[in-house]
């Protein structure tokens, strides 16, 4: 067992990729993710891995769907305008079927917006945010040892299923320091018989293509990649659930939000309220199910969000609309406090007596 160390979310990221064996970093700092690259450019030379400052972030990407290509373990870092543009990209590599890690330490937005934490990237990474039908994996890490676990998760669920995964952070989870245990990875062998490395004119080409000029071939690509889509929404959805059994009101918070979110639980219930916690993990996957269950006894629930309220459409889609749902939120690099979502608390239960 490894000891704990002290260490930023964004260097934990960056640590657990090298323990899971990537040894290809491209990318272009932007804050507050520009530590992942700053560790990768240290680290990577000294383990015979590859670091790359891009001239930008669409080249960052395209050389991330090269070596995806060629089956090794790549990833990219960036922050939300960076992932904007980053966008195009994201939709070449699913529609080649292609792993990889997109990591995402999100700002307040739109446009160049600020430098301070934010949620507001949910739509673009959960609901495809460059063009065609595609899903990606979306991690919400909520500690920094989490973002160091589900860095290492993520390069094995991209292998699996071939496809790009994401890792959805806020500037608060990649700046804030704390203690972190980084063991050795398990480094799993998938087949990467698809991989483009040369033939060595023992077999036929491999190509990789997101690119069908046949009508029926690409419908029959993208219907067989949402049977895939359907095996990780039954498999991959990760969830927890926080006093959730009794609870009349029902919050549900990712990330930040979420830790904010688990003290203010604890002083409803000290004040002789019941309120529980769903945190999703898996943001894609959406845990549609328990929070379906949730509703056949909450009298309500709230949606916290560092954003003008993304997540609780899928809130209210998951408990088709049963009950009311709310959004506590705020915006543009702003972080609601406990006493917030206790006042959130505290109107909705005089609203649904």
């Amino acid at each position: 067992m490894s000891e704990k160390v002290l260490m930023k979310g964004n260097e934990a990221i960056a640590e657990a990729a090298i323990k899971a064996g990537c040894r290809f970093y491209f990318g272009y700092p932007i804050t507050p993710q520009t530590e992942i690259a700053a560790y990768m450019a240290k680290r990577m030379p000294k383990i015979g891995g590859t670091f790359l400052q891009a001239e930008s972030e669409v080249s960052a990407i395209n050389m991330v769907y090269g070596v995806a290509g060629a089956g090794y373990r790549v990833m990219t870092s960036s922050s939300s305008p960076g992932v904007s543009l980053k966008q195009e990209g994201i939709s070449y590599i699913a529609g080649a079927d292609l792993p990889a890690l997109i990591v995402n330490v999100q700002r307040g937005g739109p446009g160049l917006g600020g430098i301070q934490p934010s949620q507001s990237d949910y739509f673009q990474a959960t609901k495809g945010g460059g063009h065609g039908d595609y899903k990606l994996v979306v991690y919400a890490p909520a500690s920094v040892q989490e973002m160091a676990d589900y860095t290492i998760k993520a390069f094995d669920v991209a292998d699996k299923y071939r496809l790009p995964v994401m890792l959805l952070a806020d500037g608060t989870m990649g700046q804030m320091m704390e203690p972190v245990e980084l063991p050795d990875a398990e480094i799993k062998e998938y087949d990467k018989s698809w991989a483009v490395r040369g033939t060595q004119m023992k077999r036929e080409h491999n190509i990789i293509n997101s690119l069908y000029l046949n009508p029926e071939e690409l419908e029959r690509t993208n219907f067989e990649r949402f049977e895939k889509y359907a095996l990780i929404e039954k498999e991959e959805c990760l969830y927890e659930e926080y006093m959730v059994d009794d609870a009349d009101v029902v919050l549900v918070a990712f990330g930040i939000a979420s830790r904010i979110s688990k003290n203010a639980v604890n002083e409803a219930r000290k004040q002789g309220l019941k309120v529980g916690l769903i945190r999703p993990i898996t943001l894609w996957p959406f845990p549609v199910e328990p929070l379906k269950k949730a509703a056949e006894h909450a009298k309500g629930f709230i949606s916290v969000e560092l954003s003008m309220g993304q997540m609780i459409e899928d809130v209210r889609l998951a408990t088709e609309c049963k009950r009311p749902v709310a959004l506590c939120n705020r915006t543009g690099g702003m972080i609601p406090s406990p006493e917030q979502v206790l006042e959130s608390i505290k109107k909705m239960l005089s609203e649904v007596k």
